[in-house]
């Protein structure tokens, strides 16, 4: 099932950081770091908006470390359910032959599982939750100050 929104950006201390005007006027991003940021908190406030508590940001699993390390953006719980969710930010404009959600490819599904999993390993929930993965595509739009939230839920299996 897949939710989509548009979302205004709200002018608080986190984007006003984030953003930076181009010398002609226009609103454009510092650099991709940030825009991964300016992405997740866009996700973040979406997801409580929507009555999820956000449990964690940006995880990646204690015991494991090297170059398959997996990180998951946001882990959060709504009802009885553990949410994994992946996010994908793009600017409006810059996705002509694809859109955010196509990044989440076979490999990144793997490793979302992987990671996912550990998480349940690590905080010893084995067999006592539900949980899914969810992605959270994003395309903002920085001349308008909104962003386009599509919500895939339960996405990877």
């Amino acid at each position: 099932m897949v939710f989509s929104r548009l979302y205004r950006l709200r002018t608080d201390t986190v984007l006003l950081r984030l953003l930076a005007s181009d010398g002609q006027g226009r609103i454009t991003i510092m650099n991709s770091k940030d825009f991964g940021i300016l992405g997740e908190k866009i996700a973040e406030n979406y997801l409580k908006k929507k009555g999820y508590k956000i449990l964690e940001k940006n995880y990646s699993p204690s015991f494991v470390s090297g170059p398959n390390i997996g990180e998951i953006d946001l882990i959060a719980k709504k009802a009885d359910v553990i949410v994994f969710v992946e996010v994908k930010t793009l600017k409006e404009n810059s996705f002509q032959d694809f859109f955010p959600e196509m990044k989440v490819d076979y490999q990144k599904q793997r490793k979302i599982i992987k990671t996912a999993q550990s998480y349940i390993l690590e905080k010893k929930l084995f067999s006592e939750i539900k949980w899914q993965i969810d992605v959270l595509s994003i395309i903002v739009d920085f001349e308008k100050r909104k962003a386009k939230i599509k919500h895939f839920k339960n996405a990877v299996a």
